[in-house]
């Protein structure tokens, strides 16, 4: 019923995450990345930014009308599908749990996303002699927005109150803290929250997903330019030949 173009990577994890929650028939699509295959017509067709995760709904809700429905960026994703399934957000007529949800999931891909991306790009991709000076400066807004979730979760379990689609964008760029080279010491209730979140079974499906594809350090700046060292040409979309 659903296309999932993924690669094991936390954005990646974020749909496979909502997909195993809901238990929505899907087919996972595995995207090298370091080959090139999100720079293919087919795909850029989907995901005009050419990343993953994207999806296809080949099933939508009548209201979408005749055909599939394609969706690129997480956080779209996961709120798609909320949508669709009803659960895991608050309902479109509750203003302000929706205006929560909404912050957060802004939050998230602005915020914590990014800046766990940078990190990781200069704590395992940049060239050695280049890696300091970006490692100190994401490391900072890393633990920022750790800071940041430790007081939302003062007086909850979870970034709503209830597990929601706020979660599942957040939980993964927490859960791989330590390869990024941060630690959860100073966040207690992160840790916690992190902790209760792995043992869902559906996130350790999700997790393991391709997980022996996982990047690994293999490919970095100075041995994939495919991946790294992109410019607007890259964006013109390879051959489908």
């Amino acid at each position: 019923m659903i296309d999932l173009y993924y690669a094991p990577t936390p954005n990646g994890w974020k749909a496979a995450i909502m997909l195993e929650e809901t238990g929505l028939e899907y087919r996972p699509i595995l995207m090298r990345l370091s080959e090139g295959d999100q720079f293919t017509p087919e795909f850029m067709k989907i995901s005009p930014n050419a990343k993953m995760p994207a999806i296809v709904d080949h099933a939508p809700a009548e209201e979408w009308g005749d055909g599939p429905v394609s969706i690129f960026e997480s956080g779209a994703i996961l709120l798609y599908l909320a949508d669709k399934t009803r659960r895991f957000a608050p309902p479109e007529n509750d203003r302000r749990g929706r205006k929560e949800l909404m912050e957060w999931l802004f939050w998230q891909v602005g915020n914590q996303g990014p800046m766990g991306g940078q990190l990781s790009h200069f704590r395992n991709y940049a060239p050695q002699d280049e890696r300091d000076y970006g490692f100190k400066r994401y490391l900072g807004e890393y633990d920022r927005n750790l800071g940041v979730l430790e007081a939302r979760l003062e007086t909850r379990d979870y970034i709503l109150g209830d597990y929601s689609i706020a979660d599942m964008l957040a939980f993964p760029w927490a859960f791989i803290a330590k390869p990024l080279g941060a630690s959860l010491d100073d966040f207690p209730r992160v840790a916690d929250w992190r902790a209760r979140i792995k043992e869902r079974p559906a996130v350790q499906r999700a997790i393991d997903l391709h997980k022996s594809e996982q990047n690994g350090g293999r490919h970095r700046v100075d041995n994939n330019t495919i991946l790294f060292n992109q410019s607007a040409a890259s964006f013109k979309p390879k051959s489908g030949n």
